[in-house]
């Protein structure tokens, strides 16, 4: 064995003295075409790698120019964009100009409340937001919510003058509910976005296709009044323990950024002097505003709220609105006549002031219990 390997590696070491002489004997006649052959090389492969790096860089920059004009483009669009946005809002989306427009502030909110629906009324699946809508709709909240910083009051600052002396003087910030708010909603607005983000994983339920025909949508058509949404449908042995988790987990955290949102929202109602036109449009008492029989069983000496809700017909969405519009009402004529200091006018009333106290309660009472039995209806409105 060992014989063997000492034998091959004899072989070996002859191999390459063998190979070596050779290179020794030819390297003299091949020395100098070696040199020239290599000097002729170098300057095609400088020419090539020239070529290359000209043709690169003219490449880069007809790329950088078409980016450049396509960014130009964009901003054009962009900005005619905005400039219709904006004069709608001066205008009070009154585009003819005749002076019939809406506030500046309803434009404003009906401008956040129509892009709202446009963007995510278009979300019909639990799926993440395509990147065009989600770019949309971050640019144009954007511009809207930029008028709130131009909406401030004045606060008392201190200013130092040359001479050391303090002085306080009147300075501009944002108005306090905007300043709070704006950044919350903002948040809650992430929060939301996130939550779509996500199903960006393969989820275990599907959505029908239009299209798709009878046998593959089966029973699975839309039996209430939303029959434009698509239709889900799931494996036949249903969700995994994981999947119905997860999904409670995210319809959870929308829970809550609804809430807070509706709080918000509430806060804000709550803060907001009511409009003299809307007052004016009210009836001048509780029993015009609610009915002879809305208000017979609202002012009996003993009231239940639960038996007063089940002798109303809710059967639908419009009559749930209507009786809270109701509702809501009659405690703003039963406030008003509380602050109303001239008896002789129209709020004056015979009915004394612990009794519209008391009748305003029970109102709210069934606010209350209405928000509570009936939030997808009222939550929105």
């Amino acid at each position: 064995m060992v014989q063997a390997l000492e034998e091959e590696e004899d072989n070996f070491k002859s191999r390459l003295y063998h190979f070596k002489g050779m290179y020794e004997n030819t390297g003299r006649h091949t020395k100098s075409l070696s040199v020239e052959s290599a000097t002729a090389l170098e300057f095609q492969d400088d020419d090539k790698k020239g070529s290359r790096s000209n043709g690169a860089q003219g490449s880069k920059s007809r790329l950088s120019r078409e980016e450049s004009e396509a960014r130009e483009k964009q901003q054009r669009t962009d900005m005619e964009q905005m400039k219709e946005r904006f004069a709608k809002l001066l205008l009070g989306e009154d585009m003819s100009g005749g002076g019939k427009g809406v506030s500046s502030a309803l434009a404003l909110s009906n401008a956040i409340t129509n892009l709202a629906a446009s963007v995510f009324g278009e979300q019909t699946r639990l799926e993440p937001m395509s990147a065009d809508r989600k770019k949309r709709w971050r640019k144009e909240i954007d511009w809207l919510l930029c008028v709130s910083d131009y909406i401030v009051e004045f606060v008392p600052s201190q200013q130092k003058s040359k001479d050391g002396s303090n002085m306080e003087i009147m300075v501009t910030r944002q108005r306090t509910d905007l300043h709070m708010n704006i950044p919350a909603l903002r948040k809650l607005d992430a929060m939301l976005i996130d939550c779509l983000d996500n199903f960006i994983d393969k989820q275990e339920f599907y959505y029908v296709s239009k299209d798709a025909d009878e046998n593959e949508k089966g029973n699975s058509k839309r039996k209430d009044d939303k029959w434009w949404l698509p239709t889900p449908k799931v494996p036949p042995n249903g969700l995994s323990e994981a999947a119905r988790k997860f999904l409670q987990y995210q319809k959870d955290c929308v829970n809550q950024v609804l809430k807070a949102a509706m709080a918000i929202n509430a806060q804000v109602l709550t803060e907001m002097e009511i409009p003299e036109n809307y007052i004016e449009s009210l009836p001048k008492n509780g029993r015009a505003s609610l009915g002879d029989s809305i208000y017979r069983s609202i002012t009996v000496e003993f009231f239940d709220p639960d038996q007063f809700l089940c002798s109303m017909d809710l059967s639908s969405e419009h009559k749930i609105l209507d009786l809270k519009n109701k509702m809501e009402a009659s405690m703003v004529i039963w406030k008003r006549k509380m602050n109303q200091k001239d008896g002789k006018s129209g709020w004056g009333s015979a009915v004394s002031l612990e009794k519209r106290e008391l009748f305003e309660e029970r109102a709210e009472t069934i606010l209350l219990l209405l928000k509570q039995r009936f939030p997808e209806s009222l939550n929105l409105h």
